[in-house]
């Protein structure tokens, strides 16, 4: 009977501990779980390049939000994207106990029991403005970019 009571009381300690996160393992889940093909000014930098075809940007970073023309009637287009950021994870954990009277009569025994839990939330805004500047042959010929974050 021994042998059991501590596999028993193993079993639930174990499972106690395998339940609970920090609050930062919880926002990094969250993170980890959006993934997606977003635009950074990484991806600009190492995908746009001086010379390339309005069709390559294109596959690069997808449709502009504003195509307009300079004063010598060239292609300007801008990307602008905001993201608006909104983590919120919690975890709780616990053990309820059943404290056992000395007698084999569960009669005898009470409830006893601690929990804890954790959790982290946040809000937070990026934006990113590309502009691309195209000579007559639909060239790239200048990009430039801003990136913030609050």
């Amino acid at each position: 009977m021994k042998r059991s009571l501590v596999f028993v009381v193993f079993f639930l300690i174990s499972s106690l501990l395998s339940g609970c996160q920090t609050a930062a393992q919880h926002a990094k889940d969250v993170q980890d779980a959006q993934g997606g093909d977003h635009m950074t000014v990484g991806k600009v930098q190492r995908e746009i390049r001086v010379g390339m075809s309005s069709a390559d940007v294109i596959q690069v970073l997808g449709s502009p939000n504003i195509v307009s023309t300079d004063d010598q009637r060239r292609e300007v287009w801008v990307y602008d994207k905001i993201s608006t950021e909104k983590v919120y994870s919690n975890s709780s954990g616990g053990i309820n106990a059943l404290v056992l009277g000395l007698g084999s009569s569960l009669a005898g025994g009470g409830g006893g029991g601690a929990s804890s839990s954790t959790g982290a939330s946040g809000t937070s805004q990026r934006t990113i403005t590309v502009v691309i500047k195209f000579d007559k042959q639909q060239k790239v010929s200048d990009f430039s970019y801003h990136t913030s974050r609050f």
